[in-house]
């Protein structure tokens, strides 16, 4: 699972806390960036690109400087992948007009090329022409004649379906939600035959899925649903010599590359029986790596790779493609291990059901570590903390990993602003709380959805995975109730306790302001008027934000106040929303746990989907004095190589690119992997 960073909330402030000053003098030194160091890069449509930088890298051996090299080529050689999974044209279109921006010698000063130029930024941020969050097809900024005249200009290629889609209202949806249009016949994505109904899906996946079995593999994951010329369904298979076998040939030259200089043996082996899943496909064998990963937490190197969340497919069941590479921050995953070692405690005071509790959580380990490289869905629009494996009973049997992103997080918080804090903010107090403990809130938050939250509750015995019993709905479901679990317990004074958080009550009050702020007001600024909210972390913080405004109306717990022409929802006790955010915990888990399906699509459809136009539109206008992007991503930086005579690697530098354009074109030329069409 990963947990995306909500640049509307978590915006840029100074630490100011009311414990003792050695740690504020030890966090502010963690936060405050080098004077020297520009984080933005550049600012085009609704996204900012940013940069980020590696503490410890330096630090690192030559030996782990090369596994952390070769880690990064095998994630950026299986680029190509995540482009055609989001859409079947992507390569194609990406190509011609990567080919025409390298080319063109004409006027690049008119509106029509500046557009053009604005387009293709948002395809390579979105990995696509669909937007990455809203899931919305791009519209062209630009005619067809002056595409045409691009073409010839450039003497490239681009025709048929591939060219059209650009200008016509086909596929305008990579993900769509809404059964009621089709969950596949309403979405672009790659996943599966044109001519494949979600029916058939259910039916394929009925026929061959056994409910009763405890170790279920992840059915679907690595493949692509096709339809046979007879009517019967097949999984065409991503692995060597399958689909996408051009590129994973790469990643898995460089993945035994990475094995020669693992830093132990269990980190070594883990590799190999990556490499054994890539070349065989087999998901049995991804079962033994995810365990074999999972359960290795030595090392200062560690890195994530694969076929692996399944928001992107409407059934969920395939993974996208991705890769993040990392090393440990090796402060802040003391301090936050802490967490892992009282991951029972958290377990037997939440407030699910008895029999929805893991008697014995296994294996939780946090860390906090700083990316080196990121690629395919992490990138460049990527999370601030992972949890994986996401197979449920590898996770219980076996344990799972959460990380924070330390540096990620860093670098957003010194490229913000605190301009719609006091647009949005009720009042000073309010403001003054989240400068205070605003920062520390989100991090715990994270900490918090990640370890405690995904790791939590279990399944009835025979009712199936989430994705088969809640459908298109589960992914919704489960992020929902992991914040939930993050948002029960920041303000407990166990946290206190642990020594991780200074002030129950200022915590507390922080993250439930922003959450319901956000939930029920910022995110809007996201959509387009009229827009449904489609996205499945957007869904899950509004569903959560209005059923505890709806559900606390009697007792005034959030109150809905309108302060010279401007609205705001505030909250008026805190105590009471606690109690709220544990029943609704509670109720998701019982959904989840018994596979009640009409109950969460109930939840999700009446709290989590429609938005209240009239704030919607004021929102809007209160926000378009901003001029930040309320989307940012990151270009990543160089890891290049420094070689003696014979070409051995005698070190590894990190050069910063310059643009974002820049990197991404030295993309498109060093990791092209795959055809234009597969």
């Amino acid at each position: 699972m990963k947990f995306k960073y909500l640049v509307l909330v978590l915006l840029s402030f100074s630490f100011l806390f009311s414990c003792n000053s050695e740690k504020k003098e030890e966090l502010t030194k963690k936060e405050i960036a080098p004077k020297d160091f520009n984080y933005v890069v550049e600012q085009f449509a609704d996204v900012k690109i940013l940069r980020y930088q590696i503490p410890g890298f330096e630090e690192l051996s030559l030996k782990q400087k090369k596994l952390v090299y070769f880690l990064s080529q095998a994630g950026m050689a299986g680029r190509d992948i995540m482009y055609d999974q989001n859409y079947r044209h992507n390569l194609a279109i990406r190509r011609a007009l990567e080919a025409i921006y390298q080319n063109y010698e004409g006027d690049k000063t008119t509106d029509e090329w500046l557009n053009f130029e604005t387009y293709l930024k948002r395809i390579w941020f979105s990995n696509g022409i669909h937007h990455h969050y809203s899931n919305d097809k791009f519209k062209a900024g630009f005619s067809k004649e002056y595409l045409n005249n691009l073409l010839q200009a450039t003497n490239t290629e681009l025709s048929g379906e591939a060219y059209e889609v650009i200008f016509n209202d086909k596929d305008a949806k990579k993900v769509n939600l809404d059964a009621s249009k089709g969950l596949l016949k309403g979405s672009a994505v790659n996943f599966y035959d044109s001519n494949i109904t979600a029916e058939e899906v259910d039916e394929y996946y009925a026929s061959i899925i056994d409910k009763n079995d405890a170790t279920p593999i992840e059915y679907g994951l690595n493949s692509k649903l096709v339809k046979n010329s007879d009517g019967t369904l097949e999984e065409k298979v991503w692995k060597v010599g399958g689909m996408y076998g051009e590129s994973i040939e790469k990643m898995v030259f460089w993945l035994q590359k990475a094995v020669d200089v693992a830093e132990n043996d269990a980190q070594a082996e883990a590799l190999k029986l990556l490499i054994e899943y890539y070349q065989t496909g087999n998901l049995e064998t991804w079962d033994k790596y995810n365990i074999a990963w999972a359960t290795n937490t030595a090392g200062d190197i560690d890195y994530i790779h694969g076929f692996i969340e399944v928001y992107n497919d409407p059934k969920a069941f395939r993974g996208s493609y991705e890769s993040v590479v990392q090393i440990k921050d090796f402060d802040m995953s003391k301090k936050m291990a802490v967490l892992s070692e009282n991951a029972q405690w958290f377990e037997d005071n939440s407030t699910l059901m008895d029999a929805h509790k893991k008697k014995n959580v296994v294996g939780v380990s946090y860390k906090t570590v700083n990316v080196v490289s990121e690629s395919g869905d992490a990138s460049p629009s990527t999370p601030i903390g992972i949890n994986l494996p996401n197979n449920n009973w590898i996770r219980q049997q076996h344990g799972s990993k959460s990380v924070s992103l330390g540096n990620i997080i860093n670098a957003y918080n010194n490229a913000g602003g605190t301009g719609r804090l006091n647009e949005f903010a009720f009042d000073e107090a309010e403001v003054e709380t989240e400068i205070a403990y605003g920062k520390l809130a989100d991090k715990l938050h994270t900490a918090l959805h990640e370890v405690i939250g995904h790791a939590s509750g279990q399944i009835n015995p025979g009712v199936g995975m989430p994705k088969e019993t809640m459908k298109n709905y589960a992914s919704t479901l489960e992020e929902a109730r992991a914040d939930l679990v993050g948002l029960y317990y920041l303000p407990d004074a166990k946290l206190v306790e642990m020594g991780i958080s200074p002030n129950a009550e200022g915590i507390g009050k922080a993250a439930y302001d922003g959450y319901i702020r956000n939930g029920l007001m910022t995110q809007l600024i996201r959509l387009n008027l009229g827009d449904d909210v489609e996205e499945a972390h957007m869904r899950n913080r509004q569903l959560v934000a209005a059923w505890a405004f709806e559900k606390g109306t009697k007792d005034n717990v959030i109150e809905k106040v309108v302060k010279e022409g401007k609205t705001y929802f505030v909250v008026r006790d805190y105590v009471k929303l606690r109690t709220l955010f544990g029943e609704l915990l509670r109720e998701i888990q019982r959904i989840k746990s018994e596979g009640d399906f009409e109950a969460g699509k109930a939840l999700v459809e009446t709290y989590g989907v429609k938005v209240d136009q009239a704030i919607h539109k004021e929102v809007l206008e209160r926000n378009s004095k901003f001029k930040s992007a309320p989307y940012s991503g990151f270009v990543n930086p160089v890891l290049t190589p420094e070689m003696d005579t014979e070409g051995n690697i005698t070190d590894i530098k990190v050069v910063q690119p310059s643009s974002f354009a820049e990197q991404m074109l030295a993309y498109a030329q060093k990791y092209t992997t795959l055809p234009s069409v597969n």
